[in-house]
């Protein structure tokens, strides 16, 4: 058994062979991908397959959504020790006007948000928007 196996397993993830290049996949890109890129990167697979996955990905803590205002949701892979919860592991994203990618700034934690009594928070997602680094030349 692999490493991606292994961890797919530790997260309780069934580690079938789709899960597991998607996996590969998102580990190469160091930016969040959309399901369109997925798509596009396996032609030959069934979108609701890729869907399916992402979701999956997404409730084991493997993956997380993140809303970069471009109407398109995007998917990046958890860094060792996030767990996405909410009151723990909140991190900025950037979204880049120029090359329209995003990425995600885990090293930048958003801090914690105090709500007024009666409001439960669902999730949190904070977007800085401008030009990234490569873009700027920089």
């Amino acid at each position: 058994m692999n490493e991606v196996e292994k961890f797919l397993e530790g997260k309780k993830v069934r580690p079938t062979s789709m899960r597991i290049l998607i996996y590969k996949y998102m580990a190469q890109k160091e930016i969040a991908v959309a399901l369109t890129d997925i798509e596009n990167a396996f032609t030959k697979s069934d979108r609701t397959t890729l869907y399916r996955t992402l979701k999956t990905f997404e409730e084991n803590g493997i993956v997380h959504q993140i809303d970069d205002g471009t109407g398109i949701s995007k998917y990046a892979l958890c860094q060792n020790g996030c767990n996405c919860e909410i009151e723990q592991d909140l991190h900025l994203h950037f979204h880049c006007s120029n090359c329209n990618k995003t990425v995600c700034l885990t090293e930048h934690k958003i801090p914690h948000i105090n709500l007024p009594e009666g409001y439960l928070a669902e999730d949190v997602n904070l977007v800085v928007k401008g030009i990234c680094e490569k873009c700027s030349g920089q």
